[in-house]
């Protein structure tokens, strides 16, 4: 009989959703710089852990979870139009 996993469709989506996001090159040591940065301990640690959370082997906290979703945010653009420059249309 299978073991029975957890109902968590919140940390189930944002698993494959980080995974999608650091898979890119240094995407992950990036990560682990801007945690060693913001959150102490070095970048090799923040590189594990974020690691063993992708490989579900432990479970963070949901404080960071919010963390690093902030950090792989992308900043929104500026959609405000300057009233000194010349519109087209």
């Amino acid at each position: 009989m299978l073991p029975h996993k957890p109902d968590r469709p919140y940390l189930d989506s944002w698993l494959r959703r980080t995974r999608k996001q650091l898979a890119a090159s240094g995407a992950l040591t990036e990560m682990a710089l801007l945690l060693a940065k913001a959150e102490g301990n070095t970048p090799a640690y923040w590189a594990g852990f974020v690691r063993e959370v992708l490989d579900e082997e432990i479970v963070p906290s949901l404080d960071l979870l919010t963390r690093i979703d902030l950090l792989l945010a992308k900043p929104a653009k500026d959609r405000s139009i300057s009233l000194d420059q010349p519109q087209l249309f």
